[in-house]
C-alpha cells in the first residue's frame, strides 16, 4: 500500500476483542507507531533536564540508556497481552483487578493519557509560536493561536478516526520527522563546545539515579497502559519475542540518540539550558539559521503530535473501559475538549513549563508505576489466553473486584509518594514523608525520586506473591462461552 494512501474510515472497534478476520500484520509493524510517537524533539530537551540533576555527559548517556530501555521493556512485555488476547490494555487489566475493580487503574491511566496529550499539544503550540515570531513580525498571541489550531487539528484527526489511520499516519510522521531531525543535528553539531562538555563534573550516585528515574517516568512508563492497544490487531501466532523486540527497538531508538545529543547541546550552553525550562522545544530554535525554521516547525509539531495522537486514542479507550456508555470515537472527542482546555491553561496562563511538567510526572508516575508492575507480573504469570467473555462478566472467573490488587495500588502509592520530593508546586509539598529514613528532604537522596522504583518493585513482587495461586485456579477453570 502506498505511503500516503491513508484509509480515512472511522474505526468502530472499542474495548471489545478483535475478530479473527481483522487480525493481520507482523510484529515489525509495531515499529512505526512506537517510533512515530517518540520521534520528538522533546527528547533533546530531556538532555538538559538530565544535566539539571548535576551529572556528567557520560552519566547522562548511561542514564538515558537504562531509563529508556528499561521503561520500554515494560511496554514490550505489556504488548504481549494484546497479541495473546487481542483487546486493549485497559480491558485486559480487568483480569488483575476485577471487572469493576479496574475502575481505579482505568481512571489513573485516563488521567495520565489526558495529561500527556495536553503537554504535547502545548509544546507544539509554544514551538510554533517561537518559529513564527522569529520568521517575521507576527503578534505573539496570533502565532500561538495558529500553532494551537494546527496541533489540535492533527491530533484530533488521528486520535478520533482510530487504529488504521494511526498506523499509516505514524509511518508517515516517523519518516518525515526522522529526516528533518537529522537535518537539525547536522546544522547544530558545530554548536557543541567539547571543552565545556568534557569539563562537566560527574555527579553523585543519587543524582544519577534521579536522572534515570526521570527518564523512566518521562519517556517510557506512561506508555505501558496503552501497549496492548497497538498489538491487539496482530495474529496470536506471531512471535512473542518479536513483539517485545520491535516495540522496544522502535520506541527506544530515537529517544536515546536525542537525549544524548541534547545533553551535549545543553552542556555547551548555560543560556540554552535556562531557556529550555520555559519553552523546551522553541528554545532549540536559537541554534538554527532562519532558513531552517519552517522545517524545524514541521519536525517539532509533527514529532509531538505523533505522541499526542496515541495518547488521545488510548485515552478514549480508557474512558470507555471505566464505564462511560459511549463509543470509542465519542470518548476520544470528549478527551479532545479536555485536552483543548488544558492546553489553553498551560500556553496562556502557566508561567513556567518544567515545574508543572515534573510535578505531573512524579505525582501520577508513582501509582502508574505500581499498576504497570502489577500488569506486567499478571501477563507473565498467565500461561493461557484470557477468557474473553468473562472480562465483561463480574460473576466470571476474574470477579467483580480484586481487593488484593486494589490494596497493592493504594499501599504502593503511599510507599512511593513517601520517597519522592516535589518542590514544583506548593500543593505537592506533602510528598516525601518517608524521606527521613534516607537522609531527609534536603539529604543526598532528596531529588532521586526512588519512590518510583520502590513502587515498581512493590507492585510486581506483591502481585506475584498475592495472586499467583488465584491465577492458577482461574486458568484451570473451564471457559464460559458468550
Amino acid at each position: 500500500m502506498p505511503l500516503f494512501d491513508i484509509n480515512l474510515n472511522l474505526e468502530l472497534n472499542g474495548i471489545n476483542f478483535i475478530k479473527e478476520e481483522e487480525r493481520s500484520g507482523k510484529p515489525s509493524s509495531l515499529f512505526w507507531p512506537w517510533c512515530g510517537a517518540n520521534v520528538s524533539l522533546l527528547a533533546l530537551s530531556f538532555g538538559a533536564f538530565f544535566l539539571g540533576f548535576g551529572i556528567s555527559i557520560a552519566q547522562a548517556t548511561f542514564a538515558a540508556l537504562l531509563g529508556v530501555i528499561l521503561s520500554f521493556l515494560l511496554v514490550g512485555v505489556s504488548s504481549l497481552a494484546g497479541k495473546k488476547s487481542n483487546a486493549p490494555t485497559m480491558t485486559l487489566s480487568r483480569a488483575a483487578f476485577g471487572v469493576r475493580g479496574n475502575f481505579l487503574p482505568g481512571l489513573l491511566s485516563y488521567l495520565i493519557f489526558v495529561g500527556w496529550e495536553t503537554v504535547l499539544v502545548s509544546l507544539a503550540t509554544l514551538a510554533t509560536e517561537t518559529v513564527f515570531r522569529r520568521l517575521g513580525d507576527i503578534e505573539p498571541n496570533l502565532a500561538r493561536i495558529l500553532g494551537f489550531l494546527l496541533a489540535v487539528g492533527l491530533t484530533v484527526f488521528g486520535g478520533v478516526l482510530g487504529f488504521h489511520v494511526i498506523m499509516k499516519l505514524q509511518k508517515w510522521l516517523t519518516i518525515l520527522t526522522g529526516m528533518m531531525t537529522l537535518g537539525y543535528i547536522a546544522l547544530t553539531f558545530n554548536q557543541i563546545d567539547w571543552s565545556m562538555v568534557s569539563s562537566i563534573r560527574s555527579g553523585t550516585v543519587q543524582a544519577f539515579v534521579g536522572a534515570m528515574i526521570f527518564g523512566i517516568t518521562g519517556i517510557g512508563l506512561g506508555w505501558v497502559n496503552s501497549a496492548a492497544d497497538y498489538s491487539r490487531y496482530l495474529p496470536r501466532t506471531v512471535s512473542s519475542r518479536a513483539v517485545v523486540g520491535w516495540t522496544v527497538f522502535g520506541s527506544s531508538l530515537v529517544p536515546i540518540i536525542l537525549v544524548i545529543y541534547g545533553s551535549l547541546l545543553a552542556g555547551s550552553s548555560k543560556d540554552l539550558s535556562e531557556k529550555i525550562a520555559n519553552d523546551p522545544i522553541g528554545a532549540l530554535t536559537s541554534l538554527l539559521p532562519t532558513w531552517y525554521l519552517i522545517p524545524f516547525a514541521i519536525v517539532a509539531v509533527l514529532g509531538l503530535i505523533g505522541g499526542a495522537i496515541l495518547d488521545l486514542y488510548s485515552s478514549g479507550l480508557a474512558l470507555v473501559s471505566i464505564g462511560l456508555p459511549v463509543r470509542r470515537h465519542v470518548a476520544a472527542s470528549i478527551d479532545a475538549v479536555i485536552m483543548l482546555l488544558g492546553t489553553i491553561y498551560i500556553v496562556w496562563h502557566a508561567s513556567n513549563f518544567i515545574g508543572p511538567f515534573q510535578g505531573f510526572l512524579i505525582t501520577l508516575g508513582v501509582p502508574i508505576a505500581v499498576w504497570s508492575a502489577i500488569f506486567v507480573a499478571d501477563v507473565l504469570l498467565r500461561k493461557r489466553d484470557y477468557a474473553e467473555f468473562e472480562l465483561f462478566l463480574p460473576a466470571g472467573r476474574y470477579g467483580s473486584v480484586n481487593f488484593r490488587s486494589i490494596f497493592l495500588v493504594i499501599a504502593g502509592s503511599i510507599l512511593g509518594w513517601g520517597f519522592v520530593t516535589n518542590p514544583f508546586a506548593s500543593w505537592l509539598s506533602w510528598q516525601g514523608y518517608f524521606m527521613g529514613a534516607i537522609g531527609g528532604k534536603e539529604g543526598p537522596w532528596a531529588y532521586a525520586n526512588v519512590g518510583v522504583i520502590f513502587a515498581l518493585i512493590f507492585g510486581f513482587v506483591g502481585h506475584v506473591l498475592l495472586s499467583r495461586n488465584s491465577i492458577k485456579e482461574q486458568e484451570r477453570a473451564p471457559y464460559l462461552l458468550s
